[in-house]
């Protein structure tokens, strides 16, 4: 194929914008922040778990002070009966058995009141735990709002640009012949690159230096000859820089 050596110059600022356009899209697709985030959303799964688990324990520990403290209070009640029938009763017998059981009530309170004082300190560091747990959570979350705004932030500059260089690509795109168009697009379509200079005797597409063989064939070539690199295929831009 020929083509006017400016037409093939031409190639290379497309190569560039899509390049650039190519940079662009993936950041759009994948910016910086989603990796973490992604972290964050299991982070915060894990820790409302782990907040469930540590809120049922609270919610156990006050269940069982509410019937501790429903015992005291039957104890307290047949503590003021029985002290009630202790100070109005004649009988000897009857006094002792009263006796008796306001000491057995005043042991069983006393229990219950050591058994509520030990809950009500479980209970506090149930709660403290489910504070903690809030606080992390609570932390979680802001760190992936931030990150989820930047992340929109990241997405919506990288599509501006993509879009900006979607019609620089346009522009230039339609100074260039159709059959030199077609070729270079068939060549990226293929995953490599569509044009690349010559640079003191490499192809910077691939990056691979011409032998003696190749740079006489360019040497040689008219300069609207186009010509493609023997290695990775793209099309060859002969430049003053290209050490021919």
């Amino acid at each position: 194929m020929n083509a006017a050596p400016a037409d093939q110059l031409r190639l290379l600022d497309l190569a560039d914008i899509d390049t650039r356009r190519t940079h662009a899209d993936a950041a759009r697709r994948n910016p910086p922040q989603a990796a973490r985030v992604k972290e964050l959303v299991a982070l915060r799964q894990t820790l409302s778990h782990e907040l469930s688990q540590r809120q049922g324990e609270v919610d156990d520990l006050e269940a069982e002070l509410r019937r501790i403290e429903s015992d005291v209070a039957v104890v307290e009640a047949r503590r003021a009966r029985d002290a009630g029938l202790l100070a109005s009763t004649s009988s000897p017998k009857d006094a002792a058995g009263l006796e008796h059981e306001l000491a057995s009530l005043s042991r069983r309170q006393g229990e219950l009141e050591e058994t509520q004082l030990e809950v009500m300190e479980r209970l506090e560091t149930a709660q403290a735990a489910v504070s903690e747990q809030q606080s992390r959570i609570a932390e979680t979350n802001a760190e992936g709002t931030a990150l989820s705004d930047a992340a929109k932030a990241h997405i919506a500059e990288a599509t501006a640009r993509y879009e900006q260089l979607t019609r620089d690509r346009a522009a230039v795109a339609t100074a260039i012949p159709a059959p030199l168009l077609a070729m270079y697009d068939k060549l990226v379509e293929r995953g490599g690159p569509g044009a690349a200079p010559v640079h003191a005797r490499t192809c910077l597409g691939c990056h691979m230096m011409l032998s003696g063989t190749d740079l006489n064939v360019l040497r040689q070539a008219a300069d609207d000859t186009v010509l493609n690199c023997p290695e990775c295929g793209c099309i060859l831009i002969r430049t003053p820089d290209s050490g021919l």
